[in-house]
């Protein structure tokens, strides 16, 4: 026992020196020996304000802390041993933010940390277009569903990276979203949906807008617009139009067809007249306008018409021997070559000698002012504000006018300039004047004379008032009125006696139960259709305006009923022409009522025994044909039979039946 007792305190030192040794180095590792942080990454939405320390650093005693300098310095700061975010994070600017702390002992590095801060992207940004206003050109050609403007040149940006932008496209102009659309809500791009027109659409404007949310009402959600300008350039899509058109839809116009009618064995100077027009044609694309190009492609038998290839004017490069119907096909062509049209032009030669060089009237009546000045032009005594035009032409054939001349033969104190007379010396003396009047044709050689008298006049002083009673006496507006009561008891009374002897002298005829209009005598006329410019125009074209003036109801003649026994309405007769005839007709389309119907002529009686007027309508259409519609006045025992009406009329009589007979046959009809 003593032996092994010696044995334990040797062996319990070691034992004791580990065991008591050991607690001691397990204290001096919990003290640290390098610096420490409780936690290295962060994440904060951006803008948002931090203002408690991100970490608290751990230190030993012999050692310092301090940034590295890879770290933001405007990021973050050390107050002591506490890390602090020194900025509000802003995603776009940075999304991560990283502090490098170093821990040195003395200048000796013995550590570093890393603490991060993950910034996180909130919507807090408007997205932007790269323009504000867009103008951009598209062709009237353009196919449809072409990309107009590529999404590239439309796309708006967003600085919040992850938004999803969605665009709608807003029409500012009407109608002008059937045009154009975007390709989806997501792509911008402008794309063609209708074929455009540039003379219905030149320019269409729209809005673009954009969202960066997909839903319009999300709590947070931004928009942008921008607006986009089109124009519509012309394209040569149209061939070239002939004039006038009867219709057209924009692109195509039935094309109008000429007519002219020339004398045989005559070759005209002077460009043919044609109807509706001369021809003339325009570019349909009438922005583009190019020039036009004329030229005959058919029907011009031994080249007997030649076309200006500038103006369409036709002209005749020969006579033409015979009767005969030349239906000529005239080319339009762009002066590019690009397109044409085609139309006819249908020119019928007649023979002449049935219509001779005739004036309107053989006796004209002009006035002029006394103290006139040579130069002066004569004006029309029946109507005094107008020039007195002296006109001889031939009937249906227009083109021969054109070639008349005037002079006047047997006075050196007038002269003819065209169709007016002028004078050539002062007109000094109140007389009364007759010349002749001469006109030649220059092709025909055919020749016709007027006459016309002319009155010398003096100038009616102008009245403010008051009247002058010779040697200056004047006398007041209450002595003009006496005398015109007077002077209109006087025509009263006349008015009275003249009915008193018409009554007595006509009573039995007054009576007569029906009447019938005389056949006209044989007698010569003037022909009022072919009076000139003031008095009527048996062209179609007019210039000038008809006065105003009542339009009566006219509703459709017809005949009288044989079983009627009351007279004719008065509506259903024509309206009598005026004393004067004030201008060219007018013109009257199809489906216009009758009452729009107006006599052009003046009320010219027949000579003594023929009794009766013309009157000429003419239809507003140009180049319509005239409707001639003879009105014979009854002789007096005519007139008193008419005036009693049908009163015991003869219902058998086929002669009473005929009373109105219209078209070719109504030369001596009355209603």
């Amino acid at each position: 026992m003593g032996a092994p007792a010696l044995l334990w305190p040797p062996l319990l030192l070691p034992l004791l020196t580990v065991l008591l040794g050991q607690p001691l180095r397990t204290l001096a590792q919990d003290q640290p020996q390098v610096c420490d942080v409780n936690r290295t990454l962060f994440t904060i939405e951006e803008n948002t304000i931090v203002s408690e320390p991100l970490v608290n650093i751990t230190v030993p005693k012999d050692q310092q802390v301090a940034l590295g300098s890879s770290t933001p310095p405007y990021a973050f700061k050390l107050e002591g041993n506490q890390l602090f975010l020194n900025v509000t994070p802003d995603y776009e600017k940075d999304s991560l933010l990283v502090a490098v702390l170093e821990c040195k002992r003395g200048d000796s590095l013995v550590t570093q940390l890393r603490v991060s801060v993950a910034v996180l992207d909130v919507n807090d940004n408007e997205p932007k277009f790269p323009f504000t206003i867009k103008k951009y050109d598209v062709s009237e050609d353009t196919k449809v569903n072409t990309i107009i403007i590529p999404e590239t040149e439309l796309k708006a940006t967003d600085a919040d990276k992850d938004d999803i932008l969605v665009y709608t496209l807003q029409e500012v102009t009407p109608n002008a979203n059937k045009f154009f659309s975007l390709v989806s809500v997501t792509s911008p791009a402008l794309k063609l949906d209708q074929t455009l027109d540039f003379y219905k659409n030149q320019n269409m404007t729209f809005e673009l807008l954009v969202r960066d949310t997909w839903e319009a009402n999300a709590s947070v959600s931004h928009t942008a617009n921008a607006t986009l300008v089109l124009n519509v350039l012309p394209a040569d899509l149209r061939t070239p139009w002939f004039l006038p058109c009867s219709y057209t839809d924009g692109y195509f116009c039935i094309q109008a067809q000429y007519r002219a009618i020339v004398p045989t064995g005559h070759k005209l100077p002077s460009p043919l007249i044609l109807s509706p027009g001369p021809i003339y044609a325009v570019d349909g694309d009438q922005a583009i306008n190019q020039r036009i190009v004329y030229s005959i492609i058919s029907g011009n038998t031994d080249d007997t018409f030649i076309i200006n290839e500038n103006d369409g004017n036709l002209t005749m490069a020969k006579d033409i021997p015979s009767p005969m119907i030349f239906t000529l096909l005239v080319k339009a062509e762009q002066a590019d070559k690009a397109r044409y049209s085609v139309t006819q032009a249908i020119v019928e030669a007649r023979n002449a000698s049935g219509s001779p060089l005739q004036f309107s009237l053989s006796l004209y009546y002009g006035t002029v002012v006394l103290g006139s000045e040579a130069g002066t032009a004569v004006k029309d005594r029946t109507f005094p504000s107008e020039i007195l035009r002296i006109q001889a032409q031939y009937q249906g054939f227009p083109d021969l006018n054109s070639a008349v001349t005037y002079r006047v033969t047997n006075s050196s104190e007038f002269m003819m300039n065209e169709d007016i007379i002028l004078t050539t010396v002062p007109m000094e003396e109140a007389r009364t004047i007759r010349v002749e009047v001469e006109a030649s044709n220059s092709v025909t050689k055919d020749t016709a004379t007027a006459a016309v008298e002319i009155q010398v006049s003096e100038r009616e002083p102008p009245t403010t008032g008051g009247g002058e009673l010779g040697d200056g006496q004047r006398f007041s507006t209450v002595d003009m009125a006496v005398l015109g009561g007077v002077l209109g008891a006087l025509l009263l009374l006349a008015l009275i006696c003249l009915v008193i002897l018409v009554h007595k002298h006509y009573r039995n005829r007054l009576t007569c139960c029906s009447g019938k209009a005389s056949e006209p005598q044989p007698n010569s006329y003037d022909n009022l259709t072919f009076l000139p410019d003031n008095k009527a125009k048996w062209s179609p074209a007019s210039n000038r305006k008809p006065e105003p003036g009542p339009e009566p109801a006219q509703p459709p003649l017809r005949p009288p009923s044989p079983m009627s026994s009351s007279p004719t309405p008065p509506s259903s007769t024509p309206p009598s022409p005026q004393p004067k005839a004030s201008g060219s007709p007018k013109t009257v389309q199809a489906g216009d009522s009758p009452s729009a119907v107006r006599s052009i002529l003046t009320k010219e009686r027949r000579p003594e025994g023929e009794g009766g007027y013309k009157a000429v309508w003419f239809g507003k259409d140009i180049g319509a044909e005239a409707d001639v519609v003879v009105l014979n006045e009854p002789t007096a025992d005519v007139d008193s039979a008419s005036a009693s009406g049908s009163e015991g009329s003869d219902d058998d009589d086929p002669k009473q039946k005929k009373s109105l007979r219209l078209g070719a046959d109504a030369d001596h009809t009355y209603i």
